[in-house]
């Protein structure tokens, strides 16, 4: 067993979430008054807690705005948007191969809220496959590392028994910080050469691959 704890990222690495995260802030960005966001400079966001995301693409925008955006973006997100968000095609069969063996633990460490990590788990059926959760609204937003302090104590694992998996340099380098190893994925919004500069200790281009390593 390479590691005794496998924490992932959520969107863009287990769940193809980007498009919805998008047009969802594009369209609160709209009605706040902030005007029209660029699919890349949100698509760059992704990973970030909320509050941290809206005050990178917003620069100056005042609390009360501010606040107002981050409500109709949850609006949108939960019943305003209809696009798709699907697991990526292997996702499910390979956490099931991660769950065996039984002192393998898993774990998910999300820029989402709490509400709506466990929202998604209902829906998508999945938070029995985790053995822990952190979010970044009752943490630090990436790419502090609080969240995974936090995880390895739950868990009583040491850094060096655990690997991050994610798909924005937000995920890598909170890894990096506590010298925990960290693998990449390359189908998620961060783009290769910029991965490579958090120096994975491997670089995933396909969902198996990811798989495959991580369970040698």
């Amino acid at each position: 067993m390479r590691y005794r704890l496998v924490i992932f990222d959520w969107d863009g690495t287990l769940m193809d979430s980007a498009a919805r995260i998008v047009s969802s802030m594009q369209a609160a960005a709209r009605e706040a008054g902030w005007g029209e966001l660029d699919d890349a400079a949100v698509r760059d966001i992704i990973g970030l807690g909320l509050p941290e995301a809206i005050a990178r693409l917003c620069p100056s925008i005042d609390p009360e705005r501010a606040e107002l955006l981050r409500s109709r973006y949850a609006f949108h997100f939960v019943q305003g948007d209809t696009t798709p968000m699907r697991f990526f095609p292997g996702v499910v069969e390979g956490i099931a191969r991660l769950r065996t063996p039984a002192e393998r633990r898993l774990a998910v460490a999300t820029g989402k809220s709490r509400k709506g990590l466990d929202r998604v788990f209902r829906e998508s059926d999945s938070g029995h496959w985790f053995h822990a959760s952190r979010t970044a609204d009752l943490t630090r937003s990436k790419p502090h590392p609080q969240m995974l302090e936090e995880l390895l104590a739950e868990l009583d694992v040491a850094a060096e028994e655990a690997v991050m998996v994610g798909d924005t340099e937000y995920d890598l380098e909170m890894a990096r910080a506590l010298g925990m190893d960290r693998v990449a994925v390359t189908w998620g919004v961060h783009a290769p050469a910029r991965l490579a500069a958090s120096e994975p200790v491997f670089t995933a281009r396909t969902v198996e691959a990811m798989f495959d390593w991580l369970d040698r």
